[in-house]
């Protein structure tokens, strides 16, 4: 057995055993947790019916009647949508992502048309930066260099529209986030993006607990598997976020509209 330090391409393994089961160490990466937990629980076709699904179920913990969504004051998180979840070729590959990205665009086209604060993150680590228990956790690391790490095309940045970078799940971790709201007024986040269960989820967490009211859009964010994004779904609706869906954000932005 062979143990070395590997670095390639801009990813960075802290231990790969080249052995026959070196595939299955590659697989335990960042979102990669082998073919096994990987499923395509929801597609272009069923989306709409699966997020009536999810909301039925975290209705028991959902405080939307105590707390309707409003656009005034609030911003669009659009969590780690980069190559390195979306591309099928990279091994971190989330099945389910391509199917929010319609929904994540229209509510990004809502924010824009309203001049309302958007904001993207971009996971992924300077060349001498280090990763900290993430990297032990996952055995990989993406760096900045990578191709993977660009935000996919679908949903690229407009030139003034705010890049966080970051090396945690929470996007508010040694973070710029947090001032960048606190300076724009924002009193509520609506959360999108990729994993519901690992980035999504600890920031709407940290947003929370930063005192903003948190939107979580159950059809514009996306796991590994159905029982993952349903388990935080459940959790965020229970003590940290409001669940919507895409067309409930979409209605009141035209709502709003025509009350101007």
């Amino acid at each position: 057995m062979c143990v070395v330090h590997k670095k390639d391409n801009g990813f960075e393994g802290n231990i790969y055993f080249f052995t026959e089961s070196a595939t299955f160490i590659k697989n335990q990466a960042f979102g990669g947790e082998g073919n096994m937990l990987k499923q395509e629980y929801v597609s272009l076709e069923n989306i709409d019916l699966k997020a009536e699904e999810w909301l039925k179920n975290v209705k028991v913990y959902s405080k939307a009647d105590r707390f309707s969504f409003s656009p005034e004051s609030s911003a669009l998180l659009i969590l780690d949508m980069q190559k390195f979840f979306l591309d099928e070729t990279s091994h971190a590959f989330v099945p389910s992502s391509k199917a929010i990205i319609p929904n994540i665009r229209k509510i990004l086209d809502a924010y824009r048309k309203s001049n309302y604060p958007v904001i993207f993150t971009m996971h992924a680590l300077k060349k001498d930066e280090r990763p900290g228990i993430m990297g032990e956790w996952w055995k990989d690391v993406l760096k900045e260099n990578n191709r993977y790490s660009k935000i996919a095309d679908e949903l690229k940045p407009l030139k003034d529209e705010k890049i966080i970078k970051k090396n945690r799940y929470s996007a508010f971790y040694k973070t710029e986030l947090k001032d960048f709201l606190m300076n724009e007024n924002v009193k509520s986040v609506v959360v999108t993006g990729v994993m519901t269960n690992l980035c999504c989820e600890t920031t709407a967490r940290d947003a929370f607990m930063n005192d903003f009211f948190v939107y979580f859009v159950v059809d514009a964010t996306a796991a590994l598997n159905e029982e993952l994004h349903l388990s935080s779904l459940k959790t965020l609706s229970h003590g940290f976020a409001v669940p919507l869906l895409t067309v409930d954000v979409i209605k009141r932005f035209k709502q709003c509209t025509m009350l101007l």
